[in-house]
């Protein structure tokens, strides 16, 4: 099983220096283009994808998650941190176990 990153050149870079391939994408027409591309090779099980590269194409990400389970796609924060709007991991399981984490 292998991983595959997409987003910004500093995401793709530092994860390369791990040994995971990736892809730079810029804009909404590469990002859809690599994201295709990607889920082509079927030995790819987790798809790594900055939040910003995530929102230029939401409505395929959603589309793809809700429909299938593998490979696994997986939203990070890229260099400039995570995006305010979103809630972080201890507000969402506390809203799904309606109990207070804090």
């Amino acid at each position: 099983m292998k991983y595959f990153v997409l987003g910004d050149e500093d995401t793709v870079l530092g994860f390369g220096m791990a040994g995971v391939n990736g892809i730079v994408v810029s804009d909404a027409n590469e990002a859809q283009i690599a994201f295709r591309n990607v889920l082509k090779d079927r030995e790819t099980g987790i798809i790594i994808i900055t939040e910003k590269t995530a929102d230029l194409i939401r409505n395929i990400i959603n589309e793809f998650i809700f429909r299938e389970q593998f490979p696994l796609i997986v939203e990070i924060p890229d260099r400039n941190g995570p995006d305010p709007r979103r809630p972080g991991i201890r507000e969402m399981v506390n809203a799904s176990i309606g109990v207070n984490l804090s």
